[in-house]
Protein backbone atom coordinates (compact mmCIF):
# COMPACT_ATOMS: atom_id res chain seq x y z
CA UNK A 1 0.00 0.00 0.00
CA UNK A 2 1.09 3.45 -0.97
CA UNK A 3 1.85 5.67 2.05
CA UNK A 4 1.06 9.36 2.19
CA UNK A 5 3.83 11.84 3.53
CA UNK A 6 3.48 14.98 4.89
CA UNK A 7 5.51 18.31 4.35
CA UNK A 8 5.37 21.99 5.60
CA UNK A 9 2.41 20.59 7.66
CA UNK A 10 0.22 19.80 4.70
CA UNK A 11 -0.85 16.46 3.47
CA UNK A 12 0.60 15.58 -0.16
CA UNK A 13 -0.98 14.11 -2.53
CA UNK A 14 -0.02 12.38 -5.69
CA UNK A 15 2.76 13.31 -7.32
CA UNK A 16 4.37 15.12 -4.33
CA UNK A 17 1.73 18.10 -4.38
CA UNK A 18 0.02 19.20 -1.46
CA UNK A 19 -3.96 18.60 -2.09
CA UNK A 20 -5.81 21.83 -3.16
CA UNK A 21 -7.40 22.26 -0.01
CA UNK A 22 -4.01 22.02 1.93
CA UNK A 23 -2.31 24.47 -0.23
CA UNK A 24 -5.23 26.84 0.28
CA UNK A 25 -4.59 26.84 3.67
CA UNK A 26 -1.00 26.87 3.70
CA UNK A 27 -1.31 29.98 1.78
CA UNK A 28 -3.33 31.43 3.81
CA UNK A 29 -1.37 30.78 7.06
CA UNK A 30 1.73 32.52 5.31
CA UNK A 31 -0.47 35.54 4.37
CA UNK A 32 -1.78 35.70 7.79
CA UNK A 33 2.19 35.31 9.46
CA UNK A 34 3.35 37.99 6.72
CA UNK A 35 0.75 40.79 7.59
CA UNK A 36 1.24 40.51 11.07
CA UNK A 37 4.67 40.84 10.63
CA UNK A 38 4.92 43.55 8.45
CA UNK A 39 2.00 45.63 10.02
CA UNK A 40 3.95 45.00 13.75
CA UNK A 41 8.23 45.65 12.46
CA UNK A 42 7.08 47.24 9.07
CA UNK A 43 8.08 46.21 5.56
CA UNK A 44 11.99 46.94 6.09
CA UNK A 45 12.55 44.99 9.08
CA UNK A 46 10.35 41.89 7.77
CA UNK A 47 12.35 39.07 6.28
CA UNK A 48 10.94 36.48 4.30
CA UNK A 49 13.40 34.01 6.65
CA UNK A 50 11.07 35.69 9.55
CA UNK A 51 8.13 34.93 7.58
CA UNK A 52 8.55 31.29 6.83
CA UNK A 53 10.02 30.63 10.24
CA UNK A 54 7.01 31.88 11.82
CA UNK A 55 4.68 30.36 9.52
CA UNK A 56 6.09 27.12 10.43
CA UNK A 57 7.45 26.46 6.53
CA UNK A 58 10.59 26.51 4.94
CA UNK A 59 11.93 29.42 2.08
CA UNK A 60 11.67 27.42 -0.73
CA UNK A 61 7.88 26.52 -0.08
CA UNK A 62 7.32 29.99 0.55
CA UNK A 63 9.03 31.52 -2.55
CA UNK A 64 7.10 28.96 -4.81
CA UNK A 65 3.58 30.64 -4.05
CA UNK A 66 5.79 34.30 -3.82
CA UNK A 67 8.07 35.03 -5.78
CA UNK A 68 9.92 38.24 -3.09
CA UNK A 69 8.89 40.22 -0.52
CA UNK A 70 7.33 42.76 -2.86
CA UNK A 71 4.90 40.08 -4.68
CA UNK A 72 4.03 39.30 -0.88
CA UNK A 73 3.30 42.25 0.33
CA UNK A 74 0.77 42.82 -3.09
CA UNK A 75 -0.59 40.12 -1.57
CA UNK A 76 -1.02 40.81 2.12
CA UNK A 77 -2.51 44.07 0.71
CA UNK A 78 -5.42 42.68 -1.10
CA UNK A 79 -5.89 40.37 1.85
CA UNK A 80 -6.72 43.56 3.58
CA UNK A 81 -8.74 45.25 1.05
CA UNK A 82 -10.58 41.55 0.52
CA UNK A 83 -11.31 42.08 4.71
CA UNK A 84 -12.68 45.45 4.81
CA UNK A 85 -14.51 46.05 1.76
CA UNK A 86 -18.41 44.95 1.68
CA UNK A 87 -19.51 41.53 1.60
CA UNK A 88 -20.67 40.39 -1.59
CA UNK A 89 -23.95 40.54 -0.75
CA UNK A 90 -24.30 43.97 0.48
CA UNK A 91 -25.95 46.37 -2.11
CA UNK A 92 -23.81 49.06 -3.07
CA UNK A 93 -26.10 51.47 -4.72
CA UNK A 94 -29.18 51.56 -2.75
CA UNK A 95 -31.24 54.45 -2.43
CA UNK A 96 -34.10 56.86 -3.42
CA UNK A 97 -31.73 59.96 -4.73
CA UNK A 98 -28.34 60.13 -5.63
CA UNK A 99 -28.07 61.80 -2.41
CA UNK A 100 -29.09 58.92 -0.43
CA UNK A 101 -26.96 56.71 -2.31
CA UNK A 102 -23.44 58.69 -2.23
CA UNK A 103 -23.91 59.15 1.95
CA UNK A 104 -24.29 55.35 2.08
CA UNK A 105 -21.56 54.80 0.39
CA UNK A 106 -19.68 57.31 2.17
CA UNK A 107 -20.87 55.38 5.20
CA UNK A 108 -18.81 52.03 4.02
CA UNK A 109 -15.88 54.10 2.63
CA UNK A 110 -15.39 55.58 6.17
CA UNK A 111 -15.71 52.02 7.81
CA UNK A 112 -13.43 50.26 5.70
CA UNK A 113 -10.50 53.40 5.82
CA UNK A 114 -10.78 53.75 9.53
CA UNK A 115 -10.84 50.25 10.49
CA UNK A 116 -8.07 48.80 12.47
CA UNK A 117 -6.08 47.20 9.55
CA UNK A 118 -6.87 49.94 7.10
CA UNK A 119 -5.40 52.65 9.33
CA UNK A 120 -1.99 50.18 10.01
CA UNK A 121 -1.50 49.74 6.44
CA UNK A 122 -2.02 52.92 5.48
CA UNK A 123 0.69 53.80 8.41
CA UNK A 124 3.13 51.60 7.06
CA UNK A 125 2.85 52.98 3.52
CA UNK A 126 3.26 56.18 4.29
CA UNK A 127 6.73 55.40 6.89
CA UNK A 128 7.86 53.30 4.50
CA UNK A 129 7.21 53.94 1.02
CA UNK A 130 10.42 56.93 0.50
CA UNK A 131 13.17 53.71 1.20
CA UNK A 132 10.15 51.37 -1.07
CA UNK A 133 8.55 53.20 -3.23
CA UNK A 134 6.70 49.39 -4.33
CA UNK A 135 4.33 49.74 -1.47
CA UNK A 136 2.86 52.26 -2.78
CA UNK A 137 2.29 50.71 -6.21
CA UNK A 138 0.85 47.28 -4.63
CA UNK A 139 -1.74 49.77 -2.64
CA UNK A 140 -3.00 51.51 -5.81
CA UNK A 141 -2.31 48.45 -8.27
CA UNK A 142 -5.28 46.79 -6.24
CA UNK A 143 -7.81 48.17 -8.12
CA UNK A 144 -10.40 49.22 -5.15
CA UNK A 145 -9.74 52.79 -5.67
CA UNK A 146 -10.21 52.53 -9.19
CA UNK A 147 -13.68 50.45 -8.48
CA UNK A 148 -15.14 52.71 -6.33
CA UNK A 149 -14.18 55.78 -8.75
CA UNK A 150 -15.96 53.99 -11.46
CA UNK A 151 -18.67 53.47 -9.15
CA UNK A 152 -18.95 57.00 -8.32
CA UNK A 153 -18.55 58.57 -11.98
CA UNK A 154 -21.69 55.67 -12.98
CA UNK A 155 -23.83 57.27 -10.75
CA UNK A 156 -23.28 60.75 -11.89
CA UNK A 157 -23.81 59.75 -14.92
CA UNK A 158 -26.97 58.93 -14.22
CA UNK A 159 -28.10 62.27 -13.61
CA UNK A 160 -29.73 64.74 -16.17
CA UNK A 161 -27.61 67.61 -14.87
CA UNK A 162 -24.65 65.63 -13.89
CA UNK A 163 -24.61 63.52 -16.95
CA UNK A 164 -23.13 66.90 -18.82
CA UNK A 165 -19.76 66.46 -17.54
CA UNK A 166 -17.44 64.67 -19.54
CA UNK A 167 -16.01 61.20 -18.66
CA UNK A 168 -12.35 62.84 -17.31
CA UNK A 169 -14.32 65.85 -15.13
CA UNK A 170 -16.34 62.43 -13.59
CA UNK A 171 -14.04 60.65 -13.01
CA UNK A 172 -11.97 63.77 -11.42
CA UNK A 173 -14.66 64.34 -8.91
CA UNK A 174 -15.51 60.80 -7.70
CA UNK A 175 -11.83 61.00 -6.75
CA UNK A 176 -12.84 64.17 -5.21
CA UNK A 177 -15.87 62.94 -3.01
CA UNK A 178 -13.54 59.78 -1.89
CA UNK A 179 -10.72 62.48 -0.43
CA UNK A 180 -13.12 64.77 0.75
CA UNK A 181 -14.40 61.47 3.24
CA UNK A 182 -11.59 60.04 4.22
CA UNK A 183 -8.76 62.10 4.33
CA UNK A 184 -9.12 64.53 7.19
CA UNK A 185 -10.77 61.42 9.24
CA UNK A 186 -7.95 59.27 8.88
CA UNK A 187 -5.75 62.03 9.74
CA UNK A 188 -7.47 62.27 13.21
CA UNK A 189 -7.44 58.87 13.21
CA UNK A 190 -3.72 58.70 12.84
CA UNK A 191 -3.08 60.72 16.01
CA UNK A 192 -3.42 64.72 14.37
CA UNK A 193 -5.96 65.72 16.37
CA UNK A 194 -8.96 63.42 18.56
CA UNK A 195 -10.12 60.40 16.42
CA UNK A 196 -13.64 61.36 15.34
CA UNK A 197 -16.91 59.99 17.00
CA UNK A 198 -19.24 58.17 15.82
CA UNK A 199 -21.82 61.26 15.55
CA UNK A 200 -19.01 63.06 13.94
CA UNK A 201 -18.20 60.68 11.39
CA UNK A 202 -22.29 60.97 10.51
CA UNK A 203 -21.92 64.47 10.84
CA UNK A 204 -18.81 64.75 8.37
CA UNK A 205 -20.68 62.55 6.09
CA UNK A 206 -23.64 64.41 5.57
CA UNK A 207 -21.99 67.69 5.30
CA UNK A 208 -18.99 66.06 2.52
CA UNK A 209 -22.13 64.71 0.47
CA UNK A 210 -24.01 67.86 0.56
CA UNK A 211 -20.84 69.98 0.00
CA UNK A 212 -19.88 67.94 -3.04
CA UNK A 213 -23.26 67.42 -4.69
CA UNK A 214 -23.30 71.75 -4.59
CA UNK A 215 -19.64 72.11 -6.28
CA UNK A 216 -20.99 69.25 -8.98
CA UNK A 217 -24.19 71.12 -9.66
CA UNK A 218 -23.05 74.61 -9.29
Amino acid sequence: MATRTRTDKGSVGRGGRPARADALRLRQRILEVATELFLAKGYGSTTIEAVAARAGVSKRTLYHRFDDKSVLFAAVVHEIIEQIRPPAGVPLIEGATLREVLRRLAGMILRAALSPPAIALHRLVMAESARFPELVRAVHGDGSAREATTLIGGLLAREPRDSMLSVEKRAFAAEQFIFMVVTLPQRRAMGYGTPMTAAELDVWADKTVDLFLDGCRG
